[in-house]
């Protein structure tokens, strides 16, 4: 390779790395939006307002630092916090109705009115002390963390009560979002699934500053940071009296996040001779454009299980039955058109990042070998749902931004529709793959 070809390869790669927060979230390199924020004048919707001064109010957890703002009402930062905390996130928005027809924004005006903080656990990883017997954690440790977890779980009761479903929605965000974008996501999610469900934004600290390329990969090591009040979290809310059905959806990074506490709470479940629908109540677990190589997610769920020294309770048993799976299922949308991922996929060395994977993406040899797409076939436990619609500057969003896609989420948590069901606005192409019938996609062919 020339030296001029060099040269202009780096200049390449330089520019892609400035421009990864605006590939990744386009609201990092534009002036007054966030990622769920206000539209601006004379911005067209495809939504119409059906009630005004409507709010919508979300509980929340998260591991983020809090910061005190100046007329001293609680925020999030990016950095992080060592104490898991939890409280109440009130989004003010007008309730909207989506027609047919593509969304090609957000909701028009959600914005945090109120963010109070309910309870908090100790500083994480809780001590340890010797005693004459042996190491063991320190009582009064444990004490603030019962108390923590009966307050969490108390909250969790009181939703449930309000709510039509004795269900809970907790959503993972993604890279570079701010503790008001996640609730702002959530607040999305919730909407679109009528808010009939407890919904929970569990949100991690993304978004730091550090550049572009340096930003990345600070919230990425933020993410494993997470993992473990990750899934101390679904623990616990798993856990309260009067859940029927856990559902866990998340986006981009945030589904490395998800992934990596799944794989650790699998272990627990296969340990105790049990299943994550049985010990943990998760139904459902959607991933949006997850941002996670395919072997890597291939490897975090079924690694462990099919491990045949694993101790199944006492002792493994390499040739006794699995748990069985129950009513979980994983269901994953993806799309070839979605640039942040082509740039994650080339920055890590990707084959292809879960998030891009097609039908056409994988050949007939790696299908056979794959783990992850031939057990899908074989137990019908995810379903992969491609998105060839061209929703935003990045094609990451779509969740967000596409009627069809959450009409598709809306059937499939609310209405409980498999993929093949009247109601599924789905088109088989070989299963487990499936394309989703949005507008966005017929106006973009």
């Amino acid at each position: 390779m020339s030296f001029d070809a060099s040269n202009l390869r780096l200049r390449m790669f330089a520019t892609l790395f400035f421009l990864l927060p605006c590939i990744l979230v386009p609201a990092a390199c534009s002036s007054g939006r966030g990622l769920v924020g206000e539209l601006p004048a004379g911005t067209e919707t495809a939504a119409s307002p059906i009630e005004q001064n409507n709010s919508l109010d979300l509980l929340y957890v998260t591991n983020r630092a809090p910061a005190a703002s100046a007329n001293d009402e609680l925020s999030y930062t990016s950095f992080r916090g060592h104490s898991l905390s939890f409280g109440s996130v009130t989004l003010a928005r007008e309730r909207l109705r989506f027609h047919d027809g593509p969304a090609v924004q957000p909701d028009a005006s959600l914005h945090i009115s109120r963010t109070t903080k309910l309870g908090e656990f100790p500083k994480s990883p809780y001590p340890i002390e010797l005693t004459r017997q042996g190491p063991r954690r320190v009582p009064a440790t444990v004490d603030a963390h019962i108390r923590a977890a009966a307050g969490l779980q108390g909250e969790v009761t009181r939703r449930l009560a309000m709510a039509k479903r004795k269900e809970v929605v907790i959503f993972v965000h993604g890279y570079n979002n701010s503790f008001d974008d996640a609730a702002k996501a959530t607040g999305k999610i919730c909407n679109t699934l009528s808010a009939e469900f407890v919904c929970v934004s569990l949100s991690w600290p993304a978004g730091g500053s550090g550049g572009a390329f340096y930003g990345y990969n600070i919230d990425r090591e933020s993410g494993e940071f997470a993992v473990s009040d990750l899934k101390k979290a679904i623990r616990i809310i798993s856990g309260t009296d009067g859940v029927k059905r856990l559902h866990l959806i998340a986006h981009s990074r945030g589904a490395d996040v998800l992934i990596s506490a799944l794989q650790q709470l699998g272990m627990e479940a296969y340990a105790t001779r049990s299943s994550p629908t049985e010990r943990y109540k998760i139904s459902n677990v959607v991933l949006f454009a997850p941002d996670i190589d395919l072997d890597v997610a291939t490897t975090k769920l079924f690694g462990f299980v099919s491990d045949p020294d694993a101790p199944f309770g006492a002792k493994a048993t390499p040739y006794g039955l699995l748990p069985p799976i129950g009513s979980l299922h994983l269901t994953v949308y993806s799309s070839p058109n979605d640039k942040a991922l082509a740039l994650s996929s080339g920055l890590f060395g990707s084959v292809v990042r879960l998030g891009r994977l097609t039908s056409a993406s994988i050949s007939s040899k790696e299908a056979g070998s794959n783990a992850l797409w031939r057990n899908s076939q074989l137990s019908g436990i995810a379903d992969f749902i491609e998105y060839r619609g061209s929703a935003g500057f990045a094609g990451h969003s779509y969740f967000l931004s596409d009627s069809a896609v959450q009409k598709d989420l809306r059937a499939l948590l609310r209405d409980r529709l498999k993929a093949g069901d009247p109601g599924r606005q789905l088109v088989e192409i070989k299963r487990p793959f499936w394309r989703v019938l949005s507008r966005n996609s017929r106006l973009s062919h």
